[in-house]
């Protein structure tokens, strides 16, 4: 199972997230899509998932620093507790035995952020 992690700003259109999810490989290989609780109800995320026909998962803000991510962003560091939010929801959302398939990419217009994990058994 592989879960596709985002992380988005404000006034972000779906378009920035599929391009995001595009970039790191994953449009047709993941299951489900997972991003921070207080971003799981914004009309940009529900659209994303139902785009793809995909059931959405909410991580706990409180978790983040929990995960082990590859790159670092100061703002996602400020904001979340953790170097990449789009990493560290893709990683929790997984679940414990998860690793990064691909890291975080970036939307060309800077709005969204998408990484993927995948269950290791």
């Amino acid at each position: 199972m592989r879960v596709a992690g985002f992380g988005f700003r404000k006034g972000a259109r779906v378009e920035s997230l599929l391009q995001a999810l595009n970039a790191a490989g994953g449009a047709y290989e993941v299951s489900r899509v997972a991003t921070v609780a207080d971003k799981a109800d914004a009309a940009v995320f529900i659209e994303l998932a139902r785009c793809l026909d995909l059931p959405s998962e909410a991580v706990e803000k409180d978790a983040l620093s929990e995960a082990e991510v590859e790159t670092q962003s100061e703002k996602s560091a400020a904001m979340y507790g953790t170097g990449s939010l789009s990493e560290a929801v893709a990683l929790i959302a997984a679940g414990p035995k998860a690793r990064l398939v691909a890291s975080r990419t970036i939307s060309s217009d800077s709005m969204a952020t998408c990484a993927i994990a995948e269950v290791v058994e």
